[in-house]
């Protein structure tokens, strides 16, 4: 047996490392303040598809993202800021998720999420050496040219339809329990992510309200044009590497966000978790204008160097630690 053995060559290890230090490099020449918060919290995250890991005798848990408590920094007057810490989600151990990974998560005061992205776009085509600039999409140019359908018009018959052209491999099951959120995501998995473009960056952005989160929504007074999350993932080709906001700075719009998701939690029998009081009253305080973004370390690391299992670039996979 050899399991006590790393699973990333020691070769790998020392790209993880200058990786790392070329990350702090970036920042520190723009004056963006490193911090380190709790990974052990009173609270979890309430987000119906995130599942935390549970001390459940202390009354604690690992957090999924330093996201809370990087806004109550922000609020209490930190300015720009980033981490780079381990986070943890309770989901199944595959080719590019480990329970536990690696996340690089910032937020810049006074950024909207456009500048943002440019800003991102720049960082991760200096880690990655590219040489083509990114490519950018709205979800509903995205839907539109490559599918012909709107994702904000489109009703659930028609979708339903696309799936099944699209995707003729995939069993649905009973059509009816499938919401319009699951079909355009299934359509966005299994059909638009492959035909990103292998050489570069693919930057999508202005998500469907249903997808906000604790992203800002942005409504026009034009009656065409349909409200919007300001949002954005990144991808290089089709590896998701990153997802940003427009922070919702609101404070009674981020109680009602939590509260929603605690209730899908509910609804669905999963288990119902305490809200972030310190959290909430940290945005009653006030947070500034901000856009933040997590970004994978360990898949972008798969992407530099070209490795297609994340066990590869981390020093004990799962199922060594």
């Amino acid at each position: 047996m050899n399991n006590w053995k790393p699973s990333a060559s020691l070769a790998m290890l020392k790209r993880r490392a200058q990786l790392l230090a070329n990350i702090r490099r970036f920042f520190m020449q723009r004056n963006v303040l490193e911090v380190e918060t709790p990974a052990l919290s009173q609270a979890a995250n309430s987000d119906p598809y995130i599942e935390s890991f549970a001390l459940d005798k202390e009354g604690r848990f690992l957090h999924t993202s330093p996201e809370y408590a990087m806004k109550r920094l922000l609020v209490a007057g930190s300015g720009d800021i980033y981490q780079i810490c381990k986070v943890w989600r309770k989901e199944e151990a595959g080719s590019y998720h480990n329970p536990e990974f690696t996340l690089l998560e910032y937020y810049r005061v006074g950024f909207d999420y456009q500048r943002l992205m440019q800003e991102v776009e720049l960082l991760i085509t200096l880690l990655l050496t590219l040489k083509k600039p990114a490519k950018y999409y709205s979800y509903e140019q995205l839907f539109i040219e490559f599918l012909q359908l709107n994702p904000h018009k489109t009703d659930h018959s028609s979708l339903i339809a696309c799936v099944k052209n699209k995707i003729p491999r995939l069993e649905m099951g009973d059509e009816a329990s499938w919401s319009k959120q699951d079909l355009l995501d299934v359509l966005l998995t299994h059909y638009l992510e492959p035909l990103f473009d292998k050489d570069c960056l693919t930057f999508l952005y202005d998500y469907p309200v249903t997808q906000s989160a604790l992203a800002n929504i942005r409504i026009t007074a034009k009656e065409i044009e349909p409200a919007v999350a300001e949002r954005f993932e990144v991808y290089y080709g089709a590896v998701e590497l990153a997802n940003g906001y427009q922070e919702l700075t609101d404070a009674n719009k981020n109680a009602q966000v939590i509260a929603k998701e605690l209730e899908q939690r509910k609804q669905q029998q999963q288990r119902v978790l305490p809200k972030d009081q310190y959290f909430l009253e940290a945005m009653e305080r006030g947070m500034p204008k901000t856009s933040g973004v997590a970004i994978g370390i360990d898949r972008l690391l798969m992407c530099v160097a070209r490795k297609n299992k994340i066990e590869q670039v981390i020093s004990f996979a799962w199922d060594r630690a």
